[in-house]
């Protein structure tokens, strides 16, 4: 059943929707909650300078926590995810700000909790641990705390710090709105006589599914002055971004901003290098690919960035919903009957909202409602990326069940270094499956052109990314200057290190370090994205190769990772599992994957 246009909510199946009567019947129920723990709130301020003088005052102050966040997960859902299948209705965005209000108000009255257990000498409070049985659940989380101890100043120190809590901010919202608010953006005249405005959103369209090259060559000329033109400005900011990383970091004794960033995981700054370094000495397959795609559209020795990203073939098979819900079950089914049977569950009982609505939040996600279970966003359209956006969602989804099921309240939340590890798996065989089935030539090379696509944009690319965070970070450190020069110079290195010489035309400066958000907003963080997949496609192997040889221990230690949450440091969780980050072959396996993949694209399109 495919909803190509935009409908109003109640044109749609009920069995398309998510009931919202899982998590509370009516409004009044969630009033109920919502007061409750308001005050519970109050009652573990009144534990203040309690903690030190025992296991059971530390006790009750951890179980009262654990009891208002437990309730919160239900509090926050019921209108976060009501507000996303229609953000026009002000009633229930009244209802959001309360409760944002809310945890804005738990977070003050609980700050105090992590300082008052650093004052427990560490021996003491891992001898309460022992001592009393119903404390060794917090064992991981007291650890994770005291962790953190030699980074924590004094009370004087962590208030004169807090004075620059918004100025901090500052060049990152800058930016923001010179990119965004400030922009003019240009009229683009189509070959075909339409003009549109070449927002960000226009612009990336084009380049992604515009068949006339010459309507994307003129999307690209006009849309690059829009940063080009204020390179100098956009430098200096990301210089303040970068001094005030170093700044902090040096504050609170870190050797340096990585340092800095990795810590409150506990990921040595070797997994960070070993990402960069491995990636950036593998990069043959990357530029086998683009170098095929230049010549299947006879363009060798004049392929640009703007002739990458659009499909290879005129390809738009598009899947009924039901059926596409059929291929993600049948996908998994290697990963044993406890998962599929978790798996069809989830696929039914107004788990997922379906379709696109009018009013409606974008794009997808799954939310876990702690006690209930996870709920799945789609806008589903029929076409192959939206199979492959509901084996992903329902990949977080079951990683989610899992650790709630295997996990006290208190650790089943795992990672963001390990969230898309589930997901980037079930994608994967779920391209497997459809490849496997498929008799179709052209549908083999649109799925074989996408995952292709997600290897290069999840791992390839956030890989070069991080590379050159480092690198200009490095430049602070240092005490060497950040220039709009100094800054194309490293990500012109960093573009012929990873496509060369041969594969694009370039006639331009590239300045990619002017618009990547996450630089300027979340330093340090895309790594994860590769780090992720590397993990996934490393796990991946193993499980295939052991159950081909009949040998389920590579499986059972990739479900025990599913099922471990955040009881343990996510390096150490992955390598348990059997992909350590720290090594490079943990890291080759989508390298190898990718090899692969381009091969057999090529064979299909030479045939």
């Amino acid at each position: 059943m495919i909803k190509p246009d935009t409908l109003k909510r109640n044109e749609i199946d009920s069995l398309y929707k998510w009931d919202f009567s899982h998590i509370y019947k009516d409004w009044k129920e969630w009033q109920i909650d919502f007061d409750t723990i308001q005050q519970q709130a109050k009652d573990i301020e009144k534990l203040k300078g309690q903690l030190k003088k025992g296991p059971q005052q530390l006790l009750q102050a951890l179980q009262l926590l654990d009891q208002v966040e437990k309730i919160l997960y239900k509090v926050y859902a019921y209108p976060a995810l009501q507000k996303s299948t229609d953000n026009r209705d002000n009633t229930i965005l009244a209802k959001m700000q309360e409760v944002n209000m809310f945890m804005a108000q738990l977070s003050t009255l609980t700050s105090w909790i992590s300082p008052e257990i650093m004052e427990i000498p560490y021996e003491i409070c891992m001898q309460w641990i022992k001592d009393k049985e119903e404390l060794s659940v917090y064992a991981f989380n007291l650890e994770k705390i005291y962790h953190q101890k030699e980074h924590i100043l004094s009370e004087s120190k962590e208030k004169l710090l807090s004075f620059f809590a918004n100025s901090v901010s500052v060049a990152s919202n800058t930016y923001t709105m010179l990119t965004t608010a400030d922009v003019k953006f240009p009229d683009l005249s189509l070959r075909n006589g339409e003009k549109i405005k070449l927002t960000h959103g226009n612009y990336s369209n084009i380049l992604n599914t515009s068949k006339v090259r010459e309507d994307r060559k003129n999307a690209a000329e006009l849309f690059y002055p829009l940063y080009a033109d204020k390179k100098n400005t956009i430098a200096a900011l990301y210089k303040g971004i970068c001094d005030k990383n170093w700044a902090f970091a040096r504050s609170r004794n870190y050797k340096s901003s990585l340092q800095a960033k990795l810590s409150s995981n506990n990921i040595p700054e070797e997994v960070y290098l070993n990402l960069i370094e491995t990636v950036g000495q593998n990069t043959k397959a990357l530029k086998d690919y683009h170098l095929l795609r230049a010549k299947h559209q006879n363009i060798l020795g004049d392929y640009h960035a703007y002739d990458s990203r659009v499909s290879i073939i005129d390809y738009d098979k598009k899947y009924d919903f039901d059926g596409a819900k059929n291929m993600v079950k049948e996908s998994v089914s290697v990963l044993g009957s406890d998962y599929m049977e978790r798996y069809a569950k989830a696929l039914e009982n107004g788990w997922i909202d379906v379709f696109e609505n009018e009013g409606k939040s974008s794009g997808a996600y799954s939310m876990g409602v702690y006690g209930v279970h996870p709920f799945v966003l789609m806008n589903y359209n029929g076409t192959q990326d939206h199979v492959f956006t509901l084996a992903h969602e329902m990949g977080h989804s079951l990683h989610t069940m899992f650790s709630e099921e295997n996990q006290p309240f208190n650790q089943h939340e795992y990672t963001i270094f390990v969230a898309e590890v589930a997901s980037t798996f079930n994608e994967r065989l779920l391209l497997d499956y459809m490849l496997k089935h498929s008799r179709d030539k052209q549908e083999k090379i649109a799925l074989l052109q996408q995952s292709i696509e997600n290897i290069i944009g999840t791992f390839y690319t956030q890989s070069m990314f991080a590379d050159f965070e480092w690198q200009a970070h490095k430049l602070v450190e240092n005490d060497q200057p950040i220039t709009a020069e100094s800054l194309t110079e490293i990500c012109e290195k960093l573009d012929k290190k990873y496509y060369g010489e041969e594969v694009f035309a370039r006639d331009k400066e590239n300045i990619f370090w002017t618009r990547i958000p996450h630089f300027y907003r979340s330093p340090f963080y895309v790594y994860q994205y590769a780090t992720s997949f590397a993990a996934s496609a490393a796990l991946y192997e193993k499980v295939q190769t052991g159950l081909a040889k009949n040998d389920k221990t590579a499986l059972n230690q990739y479900l025990n990772l599913l099922k471990s949450g955040g009881n343990d440091y996510p390096v150490e969780q992955l390598a348990k599992a059997g992909a350590d980050l720290r090594k490079k072959e943990s890291i080759l396996a989508v390298i190898h994957q990718l090899e692969v993949q381009v091969q057999k694209l090529k064979e299909l399109l030479q045939n």
